[in-house]
């Protein structure tokens, strides 16, 4: 492509185009034909080559031609798109996408990921912290391909979960689209603890036996069912760090773990046998003896055998009267304690000092 140098024309200097000068008496520029044709030509390669048909009413086939060539090379382009209620998106609006949702509850449906549009990216980012459900939605029988280890065929949606919470998708042309990277990647129905009582954006929830819809969190329900750690609602009792069933149709409920310490599975070791993942296991209890049957001089008072022991653990003693040389069981709170038989029993319920943090669980 270059001027016409080569084309003899009336008002061409050089090839190139001058004005009319009335003054010096010289005309104008006219335009060859075969130059005209030629850049004609060109612009239609351009739009051909983007898979195009030419239209003689659409004056923007040029860019939108280039636009879809960059695309098959680079995906993203550099569009940002500002969002503050449900919508369907367009693929010229694809991009960077902040969505507030801190208006309402919020849906936003991404375009069909098909032939027409091809390879594309999106990074839909959220911007508020309201807690208002925000839900990024795939168009008809298009899937996100994320947790395929759960389904092969993805979901139909996912959702963003507190402020600054992101994922990065690619069409890929024939119905998918397919997770680039994300906020948070922390591993499905994981526990963690937090040093804030509010909830972390990425994905998070309190670690609290919440009651759940299935329809809501279809991934986290499709977890639930394959973790070998799903009971159910009449059996909760004594195994609260199961999910269960929850009303056995519409929900399920997530494992419960305010106030409890946490154990690791013994899994065949031998060493914490015959327990059930997830399962309730109360304290163990140890007791000790003390005055003179008990083989010890410390003490034969509440407040002496305590501080032998040492007040700052914090344990909680108990008086014990059912042993073979126990004696009454002495109301709580009295100063002198001590059975006929000149022994004091003590129980004890081991507890080390501990701070307790908020427990979160990833939930998407």
């Amino acid at each position: 492509m270059d001027y016409p140098k080569s084309v003899p024309s009336v008002g061409l200097v050089n090839g190139r185009f001058v004005d009319e000068n009335p003054v010096a008496g010289s005309p104008g520029s006219l335009i060859p034909a075969v130059w005209g044709n030629a850049v004609t030509q060109e612009i239609l390669s351009v739009v051909a080559g983007a898979g195009m048909a030419p239209l003689e009413a659409d004056n923007g086939q040029l860019l939108k031609a280039i636009q879809a060539i960059i695309g098959v090379t680079s995906p993203m382009r550099s569009v940002v798109t500002r969002l503050a209620a449900s919508k369907l998106l367009a693929p010229e609006e694809l991009g960077l996408v902040l969505i507030d949702a801190s208006p309402g509850a919020a849906t936003i449906t991404l375009p069909p990921a098909n032939v027409a549009m091809g390879v594309r990216d999106v990074i839909l980012r959220r911007v508020d912290n309201s807690g208002n459900r925000l839900v990024i939605r795939a168009a008809g029988t298009d899937r996100l391909k994320f947790h395929t280890h759960l389904s092969a065929a993805g979901y139909t949606f996912l959702v963003l979960m507190g402020g600054g919470d992101w994922w990065h998708l690619r069409s890929d042309g024939a119905g998918s689209w397919w997770p680039v990277g994300r906020f948070d990647n922390t591993p499905l129905g994981r526990p963690f603890f937090e040093t804030t009582t509010l909830l972390s954006p990425g994905g998070y929830g309190a670690l609290n036996g919440s009651v759940m819809n299935r329809a809501q969190w279809p991934w986290l329900w499709d977890h639930a069912q394959q973790s070998g750690m799903l009971g159910t609602e009449a059996a909760r009792v004594g195994n609260e760090g199961k999910w269960t069933s929850g009303d056995g149709a519409l929900t399920f409920r997530g494992p419960e773990n305010r106030g409890e310490f946490l154990r690791v599975l013994d899994e065949g070791r031998g060493v914490d046998a015959g327990r059930v993942v997830g399962a309730f296991q109360p304290g163990t209890s140890h007791s000790y003896a003390m005055g003179a049957n008990g083989g010890g001089a410390v003490g034969s008072r509440w407040s002496d055998s305590l501080a032998a022991v040492g007040a700052d653990t914090r344990e909680e003693p108990q008086y014990i009267g059912s042993l073979s040389n126990g004696g009454p069981i002495y109301p709580a709170g009295t100063s002198y304690q001590m059975d006929p038989a000149g022994t004091l029993l003590y129980l004890f319920k081991s507890r080390p000092r501990n701070i307790a943090y908020p427990g979160r669980i990833k939930l998407i």
